[in-house]
């Protein structure tokens, strides 16, 4: 289990148990004071407050969770086809030049690969997006010698700009695994359940008797939900993953014959 898979099962069972010790304090101060909603009407109002703002709180966090899965998914596919193009227009060179740029083609895909494999090791990581620059870099300083012998504009047109694209779309994908809503968002997002949880249960304190079901149900739907959006946000770290979508850089890898 990763550092953020445990980070998000030790936040979601707090969460979970912080909702029933809520809700069994705002039951017990419901006990005691005796009113409801019905002969306050003013507490209605405070409580419907409190879970619209809950309810938008967690809508928003998990479409911001959902569109950045998305966009993870997105980038890898972008990746995929840069790669494909780039590598296709490496037979606007020399022919002398090519077997030595396609084979560094086929180390840096495989470096590529290797890096989301050990992306739950982020020093491991770091070391193999060093490397990935420098075989970008190596690919690059190779096309721009080999472009410029063959003495007309199409490799200059069409294949650096494809190495250029190529090239971009490896920082894009590294920043959207750092791409995360600040942790005071899911901090308030607990303080705010909490407390809709203990106005919860202050409405349950006119029943003598407690409902069992309502508690858990309610701290456990909630908390399997806070849990969803956490895992969306690390998709190669828990249950919800991306990685089913790297066959497409191995498909082409599997093509740089």
């Amino acid at each position: 289990m990763t550092d953020q898979q445990q980070f998000a099962v030790v936040f979601v069972g707090l969460l979970f148990l912080g909702m029933l010790a809520c809700l069994e304090w705002g039951r017990y101060l419901g006990r005691r004071a005796k009113v409801s909603a019905a002969s306050k009407p003013g507490l209605g109002v405070i409580e419907a407050a409190m879970f619209a703002l809950l309810g938008l709180l967690v809508a928003f966090t998990f479409s911001g969770a959902a569109l950045r899965f998305e966009d993870r998914r997105h980038f890898i596919v972008e990746e995929a086809n840069d790669i494909g193009t780039a590598y296709l227009r490496l037979d606007l060179l020399p022919a002398d030049a090519q077997p030595e740029l396609r084979e560094l083609f086929r180390r840096y895909v495989d470096s590529r690969l290797q890096m989301y494999r050990e992306i739950n090791n982020r020093d491991q990581a770091r070391r193999d997006f060093t490397s990935s620059q420098q075989l970008q870099n190596e690919i690059w300083r190779k096309s721009v010698v080999a472009a410029n012998r063959t003495g007309n504009q199409a490799p200059s047109m069409l294949l650096l700009p494809a190495l250029n694209a190529m090239i971009n779309i490896t920082t894009t994908r590294y920043a959207a695994t750092e791409d995360h809503p600040p942790f005071v968002i899911f901090a308030m997002l607990a303080v705010i359940a909490m407390a809709s949880a203990a106005m919860a249960g202050f409405e349950m304190g006119a029943d003598v008797a407690r409902s069992w079901l309502h508690f858990l149900g309610y701290a456990l739907i909630l908390s399997i939900s806070v849990y969803v959006i956490l895992d969306l946000e690390y998709p190669r770290r828990g249950l919800i993953r991306v990685d089913n979508f790297d066959h497409y850089l191995v498909a082409v890898r599997n093509s740089m014959k």
